[in-house]
This record gives C-alpha cells, structure tokens and sequence, in this order.
C-alpha cells in the first residue's frame, strides 16, 4: 500500500541544501497557492538519469568505449533488452565489470558527459511535473549518481530553482545514505518522503532508507525487473506520479 503523508505541506519553508557548484544551481523561492489540494507527500526525491533525462541512448553510445577503456564486455545489440530486465548488480556480474573499477567509470562518464549535454534532453511532461509538484507545495530533492554540474546544465536553471536538496555523485549503491541525508537535511519523517527512480537500486535504496518507493516505466530497466521488486507504484507518465503524490487517486496505483 502507498504510505500517506496525513498532514498538510508546509506553503513555506526555510530553503536548505547541499553544496552547490556554482549560481546556476542555486534554487529559489517559489509560490504556493493557497487553492492547492494538500499533497499526500511532503517531499519526492527525483532521480536523475532514465527519470528526468532521456539519457539511455547516450549512454548505450558509449558503451563499447569503456568496454574497452576499463576491460569489460562489451554489449552486443541482441544483449541489450535482456539487460534491461537485470538488476545492476546482475549487470555489473554478466559485463564483468571490476567493482573497484567502479569509482573511475563513474568520474569518466561524468567528465564525457559535460562534453556533450546538448545530446541529452528530458523526458516529455517532467518539466510540466515538477512544476506542478513544486505549485503545489510538495518540496524537491534530487539525489543522482551523475554530477551536480551536468544535472543543472540539463535541468535548466528554471526547473533547478523548484529543487530544494541536491544529493550527486552517489556511488552505484550509495542512494540509502543519500535518502537518509536529505531526509535529516529536510527535517522530514520517512513517511511523509517519497521516491522516484527508474532502476532496481532506487527501488532498494528507498527501501532501505524507510521511505516510499515509485518507478517509472520510461527508464533504463523493464517493467519485469521492477516490479519483480514490489514498488509502492508504477508510473507509465509523468501525469501519473503527479496523480498519486497530488493525491488524485483514492486507492494506489497498481504495480503490476
């Protein structure tokens, strides 16, 4: 069942965040109206890649690079459904990726990706949602593996000011730490926070920091491999996750 928040979202709050690369990630105030209807959450943490950026493609661009950068497999076409529906810890294992490799992939990627953000936009409606989410008094979080720099660039400043917390550079499977931080950071309980991502680790690390869990069909992993997890919601649109965090729906949106 879909955990409630059951009380009202604060119209204002004391902005607190993390460390910030330079004034394009700086966020800013914005209006709540008082007409509203009253959030069932008082926050949602965002992920970033495969939920608000359509970054898949790309990154499957570069693949047979850092294959052969940091001595993995590469991934054949026929290969690349079937991994979808892995979780990445079984995609770590079937690539043959050196986990201590891990940290060095990360800072590679990270550094290419800043090279080459006109090649990745957002997914249709997630500018539209979170401008919603935010006009409504539900307070934002983004907690990512990618760096803060590439998520502002792609974000854009208008949809960085609506995000509170900025949580980047998360290790593979480090998100737990990161919900737990933003949760202290936010002065929030974990039932009145609710997460968003669209891979089974997001759906694990939630679950580990005691908050709500959702996951989008849009992502980089299949419906399969996410609901084999048991999500608290499965959202085919953007539409979606405002319907339930908006409280739009009497009953949860089904995950199966």
């Amino acid at each position: 069942m879909i955990r409630s928040a059951g009380a009202n979202a604060a119209a204002s709050h004391d902005r607190v965040t993390g460390i910030m690369d330079g004034p394009d990630c700086e966020p800013g105030m914005v209006a709540v109206s008082s007409l509203m209807p009253v959030p069932r959450y008082k926050m949602v943490i965002l992920d970033f890649d495969g939920t608000l950026a359509d970054s898949g493609d790309w990154f499957l661009s570069i693949s047979d690079q850092l294959a052969d950068r940091f001595h993995f497999r590469r991934v054949r076409p026929e290969e690349v459904e079937m991994l979808r529906g892995q979780s990445s810890r079984e995609v770590i294992r079937y690539l043959r990726v050196p986990r201590w490799r891990l940290p060095a992939i990360g800072r590679y990627v990270h550094a290419l990706l800043a090279t080459q953000i006109d090649r990745i936009s957002l997914f249709d409606g997630v500018a539209a949602m979170i401008e919603t989410l935010a006009a409504s008094g539900v307070r934002l979080a983004l907690v990512t593996s990618n760096s803060q720099a590439n998520a502002c660039a792609i974000l854009g400043r208008e949809i960085t000011d609506r995000i509170e917390h900025f949580e980047c550079g998360a290790s593979l499977f480090g998100k737990a730490r990161r919900y737990r931080r933003v949760l202290r950071r936010a002065k929030l309980p974990a039932d009145q926070v609710f997460s968003i991502g669209d891979e089974t680790r997001d759906i694990t690390a939630a679950r580990k920091a005691g908050i709500g869990s959702g996951a989008v069909m849009w992502g980089y992993a299949n419906r399969v491999a996410l609901a084999r997890l048991s999500p608290d919601a499965m959202f085919e649109t953007p539409g979606e996750v405002l319907d339930l965090v908006l409280g739009r729906h009497r009953n949860p949106v089904p995950t199966a």
